[in-house]
């Protein structure tokens, strides 16, 4: 007879034994390290240079998809708000709410992703915390992370550095980590799955960084929202135009079939491991070939517009039929519950 998968209860989560034998067993065992095993309410560590520092909680559902789970995506999500600042992640906290009747083993993977997407960063998580609420109250998990991370010395991101002329890089395709969460929801089967792009991008910002520095004026990553969003957002900060060329907008094949299926945009679609950057006209296409070199071809990295004193305030597209469209700022959150 198959065994019945161990729960978290609200006795479990009081403390106690089970908490020093979750966290020994589990937490310490797949994530330790020599700040993480001295069992302090704090991490003590010395860093030198300007600083970066960034919070965040993860609250997807569901918790498994193609490409992922909240692990890895709680990770990357965090090393990825450091690496817009020009920053490579050191330090990391992570906190889990747990909702009693929680797996065990589903929050084992968890883990297991967690420490994978670590180790690939080089980031070393140093300290969290763990609670457990009442049936109901919660939905399985939620994870919050805060990092830390050392600035390059030649980043210097600021949307005050954005100037008519620029050209705006996209790191590759659209809307594969949204499409991803949603083509499980709905139950869309295509010849191939969708597969999340989550993915830690810190190692593409710093070569950038490394070859080009202050004239990489600007870095966003293009997570709830998407592009629209965080287009129309820098748009109104700078009151400079944003002009968008549809044909350049990198975009797989599965991916724009899912979205016409369910009436989305993918423009508005959340991504987790891509990053738009605004850099100096004159170095774009040095910048983009860097790019290139560095990511995989299907990356299908491209430079997709121009930053105009034209229509300040406001994103406008150059369709592919030759016509103008505004992309607006979305009215609501297109995409509940994805990351």
């Amino acid at each position: 007879m198959e065994k019945p998968a161990e729960r978290f209860t609200l006795a479990h989560g009081s403390g106690g034994e089970f908490t020093n034998q979750l966290l020994e067993t589990e937490v310490f065992s797949i994530l330790g390290n020599e700040y993480l095993r001295k069992k302090h309410d704090g991490a003590v560590f010395e860093l030198s240079g300007r600083l970066a520092f960034t919070t965040d909680s993860y609250v997807v559902s569901p918790l498994f998809f193609p490409g992922g789970n909240i692990g890895d995506l709680a990770v990357n999500g965090t090393v990825n708000d450091l690496a817009m600042c020009g920053a490579k992640a050191r330090y990391l906290s992570l906190s889990f709410i747990l909702e009693e009747g929680f797996s065990k083993e589903e929050f084992h993977v968890i883990l297991l992703a967690i420490r994978k997407a670590a180790d690939a960063a080089g980031v070393l998580v140093v300290t969290g915390d763990t609670k457990v609420v009442e049936r109901g109250k919660g939905d399985k998990i939620f994870i919050n992370t805060s990092g830390v991370g050392q600035v390059h010395h030649q980043a210097f991101i600021d949307a005050e550095n954005i100037r008519a002329g620029d050209r705006i890089l996209i790191s590759g395709p659209l809307a594969s980590h949204g499409m991803a969460i949603m083509s499980v929801r709905e139950g869309l089967e295509f010849e191939s799955q969708i597969q999340s792009d989550t993915a830690s991008v810190h190692a593409e910002v710093l070569a950038l960084l490394d070859a080009f520095g202050a004239d990489i004026h600007f870095l966003r990553d293009p997570t709830r929202g998407g592009v629209a969003t965080v287009l129309n957002e820098i748009a109104r900060q700078t009151n400079l135009g944003m002009a968008l060329e549809e044909h350049q907008i990198p975009l797989h094949e599965q991916v724009q079939s899912a979205c016409e299926m369910l009436g989305l945009d993918p423009l508005y679609v959340a991504n987790e491991g891509i990053f738009m950057a605004w850099v100096k006209g004159e170095v774009s296409e040095q910048v983009l070939q860097k790019l290139q070199a560095i990511l995989p071809s299907e990356q299908q990295a491209a430079l997709i517009g121009t930053v105009v004193t034209e229509h300040p305030g406001q994103v406008v597209m150059l369709t592919g039929i030759g016509g103008r469209r505004v992309v607006a700022m979305p009215s609501g959150e297109q995409l509940p519950r994805i990351c």
